[in-house]
């Protein structure tokens, strides 16, 4: 918060062109893990909320606001990975009638930070959003939804500020098409950000290579399978090609040539000691196989072998530090 209080204005650069853009109004919120049923007084409902967090916070940092969130609050959730909201569900908004409403978004703009308060816009993307129902929506026998919902009037409102601002490029889809959005992209992450880590390598090193491609081709074998089992998507005209192991290596490789010269996000994390996003990406396979009788033991592997590549680089971090009162271990 002093950072902020000296700072006071956050730089956005452009293709080299810096802008600071000021006249924030800051609310520094601190993580609680307890449940509280109404807003403290002075709090007030927090209507429209952006979190873009990466996923292993977002229970945390949600739970400092979440008293003041209900049914009339939309949340928008530009994450990458999947199955944050059954998690949100479970631990802050069990009421199905009085939790906030949801709008996940999809993100391809090319962003990184380049200090504090500073972020570089490197590339242009889109921006894919759409709202989440509160209930289930019927569909016909045709695999057209039948939505229950009445959005509520700030989701109709963040729904229509994004997509009316030229930057994001964004769009809006129904919850079906996002979904099979989201399991794209999943799909890719759960392939190159993994690998990336293991082989300690940039994305381009995953191509043309024998060894690689067998075991890529085994991770995409359960990966297909376990996308092309969900329920909610059975009836969904193309799905069997849409998610194809054929068509996702494909897509997968196009991404690798495209990004070849990038260090993933993942491989950027452990690097850095922080915690991944692997129990969101290849974790969430994991986890929806097993719900369908599905054994992934090679995406069960790979999720444990990064979770133990972060350790072992932690402890070399952490044994570099010196640390008062505290002699390093021969």
């Amino acid at each position: 918060m002093a950072d902020w209080q000296s700072l006071g204005s956050i730089e956005v650069i452009t293709r080299g062109t810096p802008e600071i853009r000021k006249n924030f109004n800051v609310e520094k919120v601190s993580p609680s893990w307890k449940v509280v049923q109404y807003p403290l007084k002075k709090e007030d409902i927090i209507y429209n909320l952006i979190v873009a967090v990466k996923g292993p916070r977002t229970v945390a940092a949600l739970s400092s606001v979440a008293h003041r969130l209900n049914q009339r609050s939309t949340i928008v959730f530009l994450q990458n990975g999947m199955g944050m909201l059954e998690e949100i569900n479970d631990k802050l908004f069990q009421d199905v009638e009085t939790r906030p409403n949801y709008i996940l978004g999809i993100v391809t703009h090319g962003l990184y930070p380049e200090r504090l308060f500073s972020i570089s816009h490197a590339g242009m993307g889109t921006t894919a959003i759409g709202l989440v129902p509160r209930y289930p929506p019927e569909r016909s026998r045709e695999g057209v939804e039948k939505p229950k919902d009445v959005w509520a009037p700030t989701s109709r409102y963040l729904l229509r500020t994004l997509t009316r601002t030229p930057v994001l490029a964004a769009v809006g889809f129904s919850p079906t098409d996002l979904m099979q959005l989201k399991l794209d992209k999943l799909a890719v992450s759960a392939v190159i950000n993994p690998l990336t880590v293991m082989f300690d390598c940039k994305n381009g090193d995953l191509l043309n290579n024998d060894a690689v491609t067998r075991v890529m081709r085994l991770l995409l074998s359960e990966i297909s399978l376990v996308i092309r089992s969900l329920p909610q998507l059975q009836g969904v005209p193309n799905l069997q090609m849409r998610f194809s192991p054929d068509r996702l290596e494909s897509m997968i490789c196009s991404i690798a040539s495209t990004t070849a010269g990038n260090f993933s996000s993942m491989l950027q994390d452990v690097r850095a000691g922080h915690e991944t996003e692997i129990d969101y990406i290849n974790g969430y396979i994991v986890r929806r196989g097993e719900e369908m009788g599905i054994k992934c033991v090679m995406n069960y592997m790979l999720m444990q072998m990064v979770k133990g590549k972060r350790v072992m680089v932690n402890k070399v971090i952490y044994d570099q530090l010196a640390i008062e009162g505290l002699g390093r271990t021969s």
